[in-house]
């Protein structure tokens, strides 16, 4: 039995939802849509979702509670949105929007431009701190995860681009090796 599968998802006022093939949800935000997976089925009952499948196979088991979860960030994604942040450590690193591009000089002979994917707005803070939201989940991840693959944290100084909560272990490098 899945216990992610059976939590009931609370839907909050101007929240609506759309169920058939697929479902959609709707928002103060937007709107967003996701194509149910075969044996899966939702009611809506006194402004709560609940998810059930057709038998105990284990791609049914497995694609029970993943879609109660992926139906769950989009009903937060267009009530609240999501918001990643990352911050730049270098000497000289910086970035600046220019029109809707985001415009990154990170150490290279040539600033690196990076054009928004769809549905994510990026903001500037500092010249080092990045603030990409959006109201999909998966976009708003994978923006971030493109902007840091641009220059991620070496482990020696820590210089790069990295998530505001990430910590970055660093290894003492040829000096602290022959020492001890």
């Amino acid at each position: 039995m899945s216990k992610i599968g059976n939590l009931p998802i609370k839907l909050d006022a101007g929240v609506t939802v759309n169920i058939g093939d697929e479902i959609k949800v709707k928002g103060p935000k937007g709107e967003l849509a996701f194509v149910l997976p075969k044996g899966i089925s939702i009611k809506q009952d006194e402004g709560s979702l609940v998810f059930t499948r057709k038998d105990d196979t284990p791609d049914l088991r497995a694609k029970h509670g993943l879609t109660r979860a992926l139906v769950a960030n989009m009903v937060v994604g267009v009530t609240e949105g999501f918001e990643k942040n990352l911050t730049m450590v270098g000497v000289g690193f910086k970035a600046e929007m220019k029109g809707d591009k985001l415009v990154l000089n990170v150490g290279f002979s040539h600033p690196v431009e990076i054009t928004p994917l769809a549905g994510t707005q990026i903001a500037v803070d500092k010249n080092t701190q990045i603030k990409i939201s959006g109201i999909d989940k998966q976009i708003v991840g994978e923006m971030a995860a493109q902007i840091r693959a641009v220059r991620k944290p070496e482990p020696y100084k820590g210089k790069g681009i990295r998530y505001s909560d990430e910590v970055v272990r660093l290894k003492a490098g040829k000096a602290g090796a022959s020492e001890g």
